[in-house]
C-alpha cells in the first residue's frame, strides 16, 4: 500500500459546538474517522498543516498515513467542510483503508495532447470537458493517482466517453456499469455575439423607422379628407338650384 502523506493528529473526547469553537480557536480541527475494522473515532488535525494540503489535487486521491498518538491509520479523505467567507477549515472526514477490501474514491482525469489534435490545431474547433473526475474502485495496492485520457486522435465533432479512459490493472469504473457518459468533446466555436452597442443602434434605427411612418401617411390622409370637402360643397349649390325650380 502506498502512503502519500503523513498527517498527525490526536483524541478528541469533547463533543459539541462550543468545544469546536475552542479547538479552531487554538489552531485545530475537529476530524472523525470511520470504517475499516472499528468504529467512529473523533480526533483533531493541525489547520495550518491542512491548509498546506487541501490545495494538492493529490492530497483527495491518495492514501493517508492518520498518526493518532502512537497509532498509525491508513485512510482517505472523504469530506472537508471549509468555512463560507473565509480560507478555513472546518471539518473533515476520514475513512480508513483495509489492504484486502476495494475502496471507492474520485480521481482526477487528466487531459493529454489536446494541442495537437486535428480538430483543434488545423480544424479551427475547442475542446469542452464534460467531465473532471470519477469514482473509480479498486483494493488499495492498485489505486493510481489520476486517470488519463488521450486527446491527440480527435477530429472536429469527435466525443470520448468514459469507457475510452485506459485503466490500470486492476481499476474498475461502477458507473460503467449503467451508462457509458460523453468525458470530452471537439466542436466548432459558438458564432460570436453581436455587440451591445450594435444592439443598440440597430434598435434605434428600427424604432425610428417606425416612428416615421404614420408621420408620412398623415398629409395623405388629409388631403383625401380635402378632396371630399370639395365634392361636397360643390353639390350643395345644385339643391339649392332645385329648390327654386
Amino acid at each position: 500500500m502506498r502512503i502519500t502523506y503523513q498527517v498527525g493528529a490526536d483524541s478528541r473526547h469533547d463533543q459539541g459546538k462550543g468545544a469546536s469553537r475552542r479547538l479552531r480557536r487554538a489552531g485545530k480541527v475537529p476530524a472523525v474517522i470511520y470504517g475499516g475494522q472499528g468504529g467512529p473515532r473523533s480526533i483533531t488535525l493541525d489547520h495550518q498543516q491542512l491548509l498546506t494540503l487541501i490545495d494538492k489535487e493529490k492530497f483527495y486521491s491518495s492514501i493517508i498515513s492518520v498518526n493518532v498518538e502512537s497509532e498509525s491509520q491508513p485512510a482517505i479523505i472523504r469530506d472537508v467542510q471549509m468555512h463560507p467567507a473565509r480560507n478555513a477549515v472546518v471539518h473533515v472526514d476520514l475513512q480508513r483503508v483495509v489492504e484486502s477490501e476495494k475502496l471507492k474514491i474520485h480521481l482526477p482525469i487528466h487531459f493529454k495532447g489536446e494541442a495537437v489534435a486535428p480538430g483543434v490545431k488545423t480544424q479551427g474547433g475547442i475542446v469542452s470537458h464534460l467531465m473532471q473526475d470519477v469514482e473509480v474502485s479498486c483494493l488499495p495496492a492498485d489505486l493510481p493517482e489520476f486517470l488519463e485520457l488521450d486527446l491527440s486522435g480527435m477530429n472536429l465533432n469527435d466525443t470520448l466517453a468514459l469507457g475510452d479512459i485506459k485503466l490500470p490493472t486492476g481499476v474498475t469504473i461502477p458507473e460503467l456499469a449503467h451508462r457509458n457518459p460523453v468525458v470530452v468533446s471537439v466542436h466548432s466555436p459558438r458564432a460570436a455575439e453581436p455587440e451591445p452597442e450594435a444592439v443598440a443602434a440597430t434598435t434605434e434605427v428600427a424604432a425610428a423607422g417606425a416612428a416615421a411612418t404614420p408621420a408620412a401617411a398623415a398629409p395623405a390622409a388629409g388631403a383625401e379628407g380635402g378632396k371630399k370637402e370639395e365634392v361636397k360643397k360643390d353639390a350643395a349649390p345644385a339643391k339649392k338650384e332645385g329648390g327654386k325650380k
